[in-house]
Parts: C-alpha cells; sequence; structure tokens
C-alpha cells in the first residue's frame, strides 16, 4: 500500500464551501445596493453582507487553523503569502493613484466652471495645521507602537507585543473618531463640486482602509492574547503591520498633497 505522507512543502488546500458561499453572498449584496439605490430601504444590503461577513470569519478561522494546528504553513507556504501581500499592497498603491491622478489632474488644469482656480472660490478648505496635523500624529505614532510590538514578537516578548498592539489598534480607532469629526464640521459636501468630490473619494477611501487595519491589528492582538504567534512563524502579524504602514505612508501623501499644498495661499 503506497504512503499518503506529504512528501512536499506546499499546501493543497482541502474542498471548502466559502468561495461559493461568499460569492452568493457578495452577488446579494450587490442586488440589495443597487435595489436601495433606486429609493428602496436599505434593509436590503443586509441579507447579503451578513452572509458576506460570516463567510470572511469562517473562512480566516480555517486558515488560522491551518497555521497554527494542523502545520500547513511551512516556510515555504509562508514565503508565497507574502508574495501575495506584497502584490495585494501593490493593487491599492495602483487603487489611490486612481484618486491622485483624479485630483492633481482637476487642480494642476482647473476647468471654466470653477473659474482656473484651485482651490475653487467657493470652497472654504481644512486648515492642514489643525486637526489634519494632529491625525498625522496619531498615524506616525501607531506606526511607531506596531513596529515596537513586532521588535516585541521577534524576541519572544508577549507582554510587549499585546501592549504595542493594544496602542496601535487605540490610536486607529481614536484616528477614525477624528475624521469623523472632521467630515462632521466640513463646510463643503460631497456632492459640491470637484474639489469635494475628490478630497472625500481620496480622504474617505484612506479612511475605510484605516478602519480595515484596525480590524486587522484587533485580530492579531486577540491572536497574541491566546499565544498563536511565534518569532519564526506570525506571518497574519506580519501581514498586518505591513498594511499599516502602507496606511501610514499613503495618509502623508494625502497630508502633502490635498490637506497642505491644496489648502490654497490661505493656509
Amino acid at each position: 500500500m503506497a504512503s499518503s505522507a506529504r512528501n512536499h512543502d506546499y499546501h493543497l488546500v482541502d474542498p471548502s464551501p466559502w468561495p461559493f458561499i461568499g460569492s452568493m453572498g457578495a452577488f446579494a449584496l450587490a442586488i440589495g445596493a443597487v435595489y436601495s439605490f433606486h429609493g428602496h430601504s436599505y434593509l436590503w444590503i443586509l441579507p447579503g453582507l451578513a452572509v458576506v461577513l460570516y463567510t470572511m470569519a469562517a473562512w480566516w478561522r480555517d486558515v488560522i487553523r491551518e497555521a497554527e494546528h494542523d502545520g500547513h504553513h511551512t516556510p515555504v507556504v509562508q514565503l508565497h503569502l507574502r508574495y501575495g501581500m506584497v502584490m495585494f499592497i501593490a493593487s491599492e498603491v495602483m487603487f489611490f493613484v486612481a484618486w491622485f491622478w483624479a485630483y492633481f489632474g482637476a487642480a494642476l488644469y482647473p476647468s471654466d466652471a470653477i473659474g482656473h482656480v484651485w482651490p475653487p472660490a467657493t470652497i472654504e478648505t481644512f486648515n492642514p495645521w489643525e486637526l489634519p496635523f494632529v491625525n498625522t500624529l496619531i498615524l506616525l505614532l501607531s506606526g511607531t507602537t506596531v513596529t515596537w510590538a513586532h521588535h516585541a514578537l521577534l524576541h519572544g516578548d508577549r507582554k510587549g507585543l499585546v501592549q504595542g498592539l493594544t496602542l496601535t489598534v487605540i490610536l486607529g480607532v481614536l484616528f477614525t473618531a477624528c475624521q469623523i469629526f472632521e467630515y462632521s464640521h466640513a463646510a463643503f459636501g460631497f456632492t459640491d463640486g470637484i474639489y469635494a468630490s475628490t478630497f472625500y473619494m481620496a480622504t474617505g477611501f484612506h479612511g475605510f482602509h484605516v478602519f480595515v487595519g484596525t480590524v486587522f491589528l484587533l485580530v492579531c492582538l486577540f491572536r497574541a492574547m491566546k499565544g498563536h504567534f511565534k518569532p519564526d512563524h506570525h506571518f497574519g502579524f506580519e501581514a498586518a503591520a505591513w498594511y499599516w504602514h502602507f496606511v501610514d505612508v499613503v495618509w502623508l501623501f494625502l497630508f502633502a498633497a490635498i490637506y497642505w499644498w491644496g489648502a490654497g495661499p490661505a493656509h
């Protein structure tokens, strides 16, 4: 009888229901969103959203089990996961390039509709040295705390890992709260011309990425408390840290380009 022992370093995944269930949930979410956009209740979004969120949680749970309990994440598999994360972040870079392209396209060549000036005379921009600068300091500080957590993990200091992750999550929540406060006190709305549209699309999508990164790090915090990560086996945390540093860098470009350079001579 032939041996069934694995003689390679690769992970051949078992059959999983989550791709099919997730695709059905995404389809239901899209249909519900279109239905609600046509004047119907936003409750139509909830069934598809619930399926998508449950699929995400269950699928990632299975991946964690494969890594922590089943031993499938060999060094070769971890290397390929890193390649995948690098490619994902590269795609996110191009995503933000599109919003910067739209912003600079409108800013460097302002149209007749806005009087050939940027920012438009009808727009009261934010003072970059007030709340936007505070948010910049918050994100820069969060980059140092997540680096502290990574350093502690590499040296087997689980207490330092938990403390660093806790501070990073708190700073992420604080950034989001400050951005919500900023939006609630903005002197312009999303539909108030090209400046408002490009401003909210760029900064709003960045805010969404901060929220996703905060959740990512919160999951890592719970896992760290359970003792999941080891100095030589912690790709989940490493991916979260890479993502968080990417979010930090994007914000620096947003602050420099939109809040400071794009604020006009008044600031």
